[in-house]
This record gives structure tokens, C-alpha cells and sequence, in this order.
């Protein structure tokens, strides 16, 4: 049986979250994200969290991965919590997914593994103020 492209990213971001104290300022490692491409390849990425709030959160490290490799359509993506559970990307996240690509409204979140019910990011940036911007270019 095949197994299931949101449980193969469930188990990709699951590899690399490792919660750790990297020093008396950073942790890293609660939560992990990982997401997959429009060509098809998965980049992972875990939250580094810092007393100054310079930190970065799991879905934006794993979108830094994918920009290092020369990529910047996302097709889907999640976030695993601390508790395992997988759990919406806040407000910062999205405004950087959308600011992606012209068509990053279609991105496709995971809101419960074992339903498998998901959301458009379009749909959690109603009436987003970018649209115009990729419109004149």
C-alpha cells in the first residue's frame, strides 16, 4: 500500500523534531515542519526559538531549506506540535508563504492527520493585500 503524502511528511518533519537547548538563549527543535513541491521534493525544517525573538519558526526554516535548493512553489505542508499533533502556521508564516509566488493562495495546509482535513492558505488570508503586487508584474 502506498503510504499516504501527508503521512510522508508527518514522518519527515517527525525524523528531525528534537526538542534540545542549544544555549542559555536558543531552543530548538519543538515543533518541525516539513512540506513538499510543486516539482515534488520534500524540505524539513524545525523552530529555533531565542530570547531576543530573533528565532525562526519550524515552517519557514523548512521554507529556508527549500529556497537554498533553488525552489519556491510549495504544494503542501504542516507543522508537527510539541504533543505530536500537527497544528496551523501562524501569522507570520503565512504572510511569508503568500508573499512566495502569485498562485501560494492554493498551498495546501494539514489541520488534522487522522482526518486528513486540510485548508487553503487563501482561505486563512481572506482578502490578502498582495494580490495587486503579482497582478503588476
Amino acid at each position: 500500500m502506498k503510504e499516504d503524502i501527508w503521512d510522508k511528511l508527518y514522518h519527515e518533519a517527525k525524523k528531525v523534531q528534537n526538542a534540545r537547548i542549544i544555549s542559555p538563549f536558543i531552543e530548538a527543535g519543538g515543533v518541525a515542519a516539513a512540506l513538499i513541491t510543486k516539482a515534488g521534493n520534500i524540505y524539513v525544517g524545525v523552530c529555533i526559538d531565542t530570547d531576543c525573538t530573533l528565532g525562526m519558526c519550524a515552517e519557514r526554516n523548512a521554507i529556508a531549506n527549500m529556497i537554498t535548493n533553488g525552489e519556491s512553489q510549495i504544494d503542501k505542508i504542516l507543522a508537527v506540535m510539541p504533543d505530536g499533533k500537527v497544528g496551523s502556521p501562524c501569522g507570520v508564516c503565512r504572510e511569508y508563504m503568500m508573499q512566495l509566488d502569485k498562485d501560494s493562495g492554493e498551498i495546501e495546509i494539514l489541520l488534522d492527520l487522522e482526518s486528513k482535513r486540510t485548508i487553503l492558505l487563501k482561505d486563512l488570508l481572506p482578502d490578502w493585500w498582495g494580490y495587486n503586487k503579482f497582478q503588476n508584474n
